[in-house]
């Protein structure tokens, strides 16, 4: 059955004044802001929309503008699915035809129609997803995760003497844009300034546009330098692609892989790494092998995707959905978060979702996340140096005082304070390795590596060689395969 409700648009006569009208009702029973002081815990509310509408609700966005908001796992995979009924090009979209949404509404770098595949269809659409994904198959992943463990060993060796840390500004926060930075081609544009730039320009604040200028002024450089000087790297092979993208498809597509990635993937560090710290049968299955850590990452995945919600999907045309009258015009919010918590898919929370990627972090349908495994890659490899390096690290303050930041993008930690047995620095270009630690430290580990201090043995005399008796060899057993091994890590490591 097709819900009665009336359109979000108000161009149904008979629907009474649009959501964003001071007529309009707000509140239970009626639409909700999903911004400012109302939107303070988007999970709670989520949670009460699904009760009061269902799997598909009516919420407003910034200056009261009316969207929809898709709450069902099932629903959301046939909003993605069905490009022939929705569409991402936001200029058939309503209340920006009618002059609803202003050039300065805070979330416009992202309404707005950019020339990027994710906002194209059919010819167009194969043409520029052909050459984003032909540049991302150009990417070395040895070279890639050689990268992740270069920066992982440098921002721990910032902090791992000190034997305390906050993991989300001096770690999550920085480690995906360090790596980014590096696939795309201007290491030299990393700094705090950047990684603060990136986090601003997706909140929808009062500096989220001039943050994004930032941003866009570093790849139009980028996209300058590459256009005269190609290398081997991917701004290069998406210039050099037969696709013959223009400077701006470049840049955009530039920001689209940065964005995507760095946000995606700061908030999945931080998630795994709360959830390893707060929750003891979490950590203890990672303790006790039960758990490897790209299992891990995919368990925070579930619970706490990087993404709640992505701006936005338009309908082509009148259609249903969950329900509800979808009109030609009406915008939707593909919604990960309340998706991922669906009791439909999930009666029981608490479940372990071990071995089922069926989640919806990275989305579906022909605009799925192309780099979703470089996020992986560099979750898996800098929580696993991370924790090796830090073998004792515990949360360092009550759980309940954790805090989180929401968006209509996100959710995702304030901070991560942890303290620790101060460690040495390491060798950046060296795989990290475990520190013995005093024996009434904590028991957790990552690896196989033992971190229990080796009892020494006293020396004994050697007993005189009787003469014309030739020195036995050394045996190639156990001491030289293990540095056979040892090599062959530290090459790989190096990406050699």
């Amino acid at each position: 059955m097709t819900s009665e409700s009336p359109s979000l648009t108000g161009t149904d006569p008979t629907s009474g004044p649009p959501p964003g009208c001071p007529a309009h009702r707000l509140g239970p029973g009626g639409v909700h802001r999903i911004y400012g002081p109302d939107a303070e815990d988007l999970g709670g509310l989520y949670e009460r929309l699904r009760e009061e509408h269902g799997p598909v609700a009516p919420v407003l966005l910034h200056d009261d503008v009316p969207m929809w908001v898709v709450l069902g796992h099932a629903e959301n995979l046939q909003l993605v699915r069905s490009p022939s009924q929705y569409t991402r090009d936001s200029r058939i979209w309503t209340p920006l035809r009618e002059g609803m949404v202003k050039p300065d509404h805070p979330l416009m770098p992202h309404i707005a129609w950019q020339p990027i595949c994710s906002h194209a269809e059919g010819d167009e659409h194969e043409r520029l997803r052909e050459a984003v994904t032909s540049a991302m198959a150009t990417i070395d992943h040895r070279s890639v995760r050689r990268h992740i463990g270069r920066h992982t060993q440098g921002l721990v060796n910032g902090f791992c003497e000190l034997g305390r840390a906050e993991l989300v500004s001096q770690f999550a926060e920085h480690l995906p844009m360090a790596v980014m930075c590096e696939v795309l081609g201007m290491p030299e544009e990393y700094n705090d300034r950047m990684v603060q730039a990136a986090r601003d320009a997706l909140k929808g604040t009062e500096t989220a546009i001039q943050s994004h200028t930032y941003v866009m002024d570093a790849l139009s450089r980028l996209t300058a330098r590459r256009r005269t000087r190609p290398e081997d790297d991917f701004t290069s092979h998406l210039i050099t692609h037969p696709a013959g993208l223009t400077d701006d498809e470049v840049r955009e597509h530039l920001r689209l892989v940065l964005f995507a990635a760095y946000e995606a993937t700061a908030n999945l560090l931080a998630n795994a790494l709360r959830m390893v710290l707060t929750e003891p049968g979490f950590r203890a299955q990672l303790n006790g092998g039960q758990m490897t850590v790209p299992e891990a990452i995919e368990q925070s995945l579930w619970d706490e995707p990087p993404f709640s919600t992505v701006l936005g999907y338009y309908a082509k045309q009148d259609t249903e959905l969950g329900g509800r009258r979808i009109r030609k015009g009406d915008g939707l919010l593909f919604a990960p978060a309340p998706g991922n918590v669906d009791p439909r898919v999930r009666p029981d929370l608490s479940a372990s979702m071990q071995g089922n990627r069926s989640h919806l972090a990275f989305g579906g349908g022909p605009h799925e996340c192309p780099g979703q495994d470089i996020g992986r890659a560099i979750a898996d490899v800098g929580v696993d140096a991370l924790l090796t390096r830090l073998s004792d690290i515990q949360l360092d303050c009550p759980e309940e005082d954790l805090r989180w930041r929401s968006s209509i993008a996100s959710r995702h930690l304030v901070a991560l304070p942890v303290r620790f047995e101060p460690k040495p620095q390491q060798d950046v270009d060296l795989p990290p390795r475990a520190v013995p630690l005093p024996p009434q430290r904590s028991g957790w580990q990552v690896g196989t590596l033992s971190s229990d201090p080796v009892p020494t043995v006293p020396a004994q005399p050697t007993p005189p060689r009787p003469p014309h008796v030739p020195q036995a060899l050394p045996s190639p057993a156990q001491p030289a395969r293990r540095r056979g091994v040892w090599r062959r890590l530290v090459d790989w490591w190096r990406g050699e």
